[in-house]
């Protein structure tokens, strides 16, 4: 992996990285990554989706990510960090779940 790139190569990257690691805890989830004009160059805020729980939204700062993608302790925080999100909205859903019966 390396570091760096355009704001828009690095939003493909942070989501593809969000996807998968969420995935891992369940095959369900879909990543909603906000990059639009307002935060163009800046910044990203990504959502994790499981059916109608949605996570809070996470803020990512685009000169962070771009710099620190290529480290593999940068990365594996992430990872934890995106599969603990997953962890609290997969826990939601359940609740939500066993609360509809």
């Amino acid at each position: 992996m390396f570091s760096g790139g355009s704001y828009r190569e690095v939003a493909r990257w942070l989501w593809n990285f969000l996807t998968a690691h969420a995935k891992r805890v369940d095959p369900r989830f879909e990543v909603e990554l906000e990059s639009g004009d307002e935060r163009e160059g800046k910044s990203y805020g990504a959502r994790l989706r499981l059916g109608p729980q949605v996570s809070p939204v996470v803020e990512f700062d685009y000169r962070e990510v771009a710099d620190n993608r290529g480290g593999l302790a940068w990365c594996a925080a992430l990872a934890e960090r995106a599969q603990a999100v997953a962890r609290g909205v997969l826990e939601a859903q359940r609740t939500a779940d066993a609360g509809a019966r």
